[in-house]
């Protein structure tokens, strides 16, 4: 089969997106881009529209003259077009349609009535919300242009390939402590799910491959997690279309409010990043929320993504269960071979995002002892940085009321030298900083700019947080442009019952246990 469309939208796309660039490039946009409060992107919008002008021209050209044959190469080829309509709306929606509600946002002023805040941060509406909302707007109308359909489900690629790409940007200190406690939060609320919705399955008495397929997608990383236990619980195709149908109604829905509530309760990127990866079912949801929650920067996605992983290694363990649970309650006469379909369906960006961490932590990247990105070297330290006299004599103040021997030669040292003199000490600093009750605020304001004037962000790290953002933002609005009110109409009756049930109580009692029960205050 050909897949390569006779178009000349790819050629169009890739002049319009050359044109902007070398616009951008030219400073004839710099009035509105500084009104907008875009001139800080002038950088990433003249690479990032020549690279893909460039690709669309190339590309679009050999579309229309050129003549493809079957295989591999033309398909991906056919891809391009898509890619270069979902970064279309990316960039139109990022650069120009979020900046201008925002400016309309603070000229309506903030809203008393609702905390004081304005309106774009309470409904959050920034480039990745309103951008999956345009998808769906494009799809449930106009619909996808047939020489982009390929290209628009290529987004899920990019959504894995975010992930992957993630990997890069842990150490092993937060990796650590992200997993010791999202193994906990994990462990209790994927099993708790998978026995809630077993449990009214029986009770609803709906099909045991039914309640076994909804169990595995709502408990562990929905739509993957479906098609991993389908085979094992003999699904049928209506089953699986059910329980997708729900997920995508259920999980929709929870990527919009997620955000909402966390801004309401003011939960910190780390509080909101465990609470999405634990009670929201799909992976791209789990990313749309992060990302909606925080759009310009990272933190609550990596927070996010890490719960999220932990939930897919869950995986063997939930397929191997329901494997024992179908056979004891049906004797079907099939045989599944159970390691076949761990192994096949098994997520592989999993595996990806493990071996780029393993890359990054021998330092191949970056300094292999960075920490959320920056790395310690008090050599770099600049006079303006250094500690004044006046400082100096407020710590001298405070100093005797540190009990604790190692804090306490840590702040001496800072004292003696006006700046950090240890990655060690640093760390000692950074706890004292959070000793309410021992220091005053003036002293640990002062402790924590200390800590800032020693910690470097690589330059690397900043062009990988930026790619990590584009690939997100590009996989979650192609997402958008293929939910389809139709597909989210394939839930219904029983299961959607059963999932909305599980779904809600999963989301709200991970909420209380993070909010109310774990202090993520060192995750932050």
């Amino acid at each position: 089969m050909v897949y390569t469309k006779k178009t000349p939208m790819t050629f169009i796309l890739g002049v319009i997106m050359l044109v902007y660039g070398l616009t951008v490039r030219s400073g004839v946009l710099d009035a509105l881009l500084k009104q907008s409060g875009q001139i800080k992107n002038s950088d990433e919008m003249i690479y990032m529209a020549l690279t893909a002008g460039v690709i669309g021209i190339v590309v679009g050209l050999w579309q229309m003259i050129g003549s493809a044959g079957e295989g591999q190469m033309d398909y991906y080829l056919s891809t391009v077009g898509g890619a270069l309509f979902i970064l279309f709306v990316a960039f139109f929606v990022k650069w120009w349609f979020a900046p201008e509600i925002k400016v309309f946002s603070k000229y309506v002023g903030k809203i008393d009535w609702m905390g004081g805040k304005y309106f774009h941060k309470i409904f959050g509406l920034n480039y990745i919300v309103l951008g999956i909302i345009t998808g769906i707007l494009i799809v449930n109308t106009t619909g996808v242009p047939k020489w982009a359909e390929n290209g628009v489900r290529l987004s899920r690629l990019g959504l894995k390939s975010g992930v992957i790409l993630l990997g890069t940007l842990y150490s092993f200190a937060e990796l650590t402590k992200l997993l010791g406690v999202s193994i906990v939060l994990i462990g209790i609320f994927v099993l708790g799910s998978v026995w809630m919705v077993l449990w009214l399955g029986s009770r609803k008495k709906i099909p045991n491959s039914m309640a076994g397929v909804l169990s595995a997608g709502m408990g562990v990383c929905g739509v993957s997690a479906t098609v991993a236990a389908a085979p094992v619980v003999v699904a049928k195709s209506t089953e699986i279309a059910y329980t997708i149908g729900t997920i995508l109604l259920w999980g929709v829905f929870m990527m919009f409010l997620f955000p909402l509530i966390g801004n309401a309760l003011e939960l910190s990127y780390a509080q909101f990043g465990a609470w999405a990866g634990t009670g929201i079912l799909n992976s791209a949801q789990v990313a749309g929320a992060a990302l909606s929650y925080q759009p310009d920067g990272i933190e609550t996605l990596k927070v996010a993504e890490v719960f999220n992983i932990t939930r897919v290694l869950f995986l063997p363990i939930i397929v191997l269960w329901l494997a024992i649970w179908y056979v004891k309650r049906e004797s079907t006469g099939e045989k599944v071979d159970i390691g076949k379909v761990i192994i096949g369906k098994f997520p592989l960006f999993v595996l990806g995002f493990i071996i780029l961490f393993a890359l990054a932590s021998t330092g191949i990247f970056y300094p292999a002892n960075h920490y959320k990105g920056k790395y310690f070297d008090n050599t770099k330290v600049k006079e303006s940085k250094m500690m004044t006299d006046a400082q100096v004599a407020k710590l001298k103040s405070e100093v005797d009321k540190v009990e604790d021997l190692d804090h306490k030669g840590a702040m001496s040292r800072l004292i003696e030298n006006r700046k950090v003199m240890s990655e060690k000490d640093d760390a000692h600093i950074r706890t004292l900083v959070l000793k309410k009750k021992v220091l005053s605020k003036d002293v640990r304001k002062i402790l924590k700019k200390a800590h800032k004037a020693v910690r470097h962000t690589s330059k690397r790290v900043k062009k990988f947080r930026q790619l990590i953002v584009w690939f997100f933002a590009f996989g979650l609005i192609g997402l958008g442009m293929q939910i389809t009110f139709s597909s989210i109409k394939q839930a219904g009756g029983q299961p959607l019952v059963i999932g909305t049930i599980v779904g809600t109580i999963k989301a709200a009692a991970s909420l209380a246990v993070i909010y109310f029960l774990t202090d993520f205050a060192f995750l932050s």
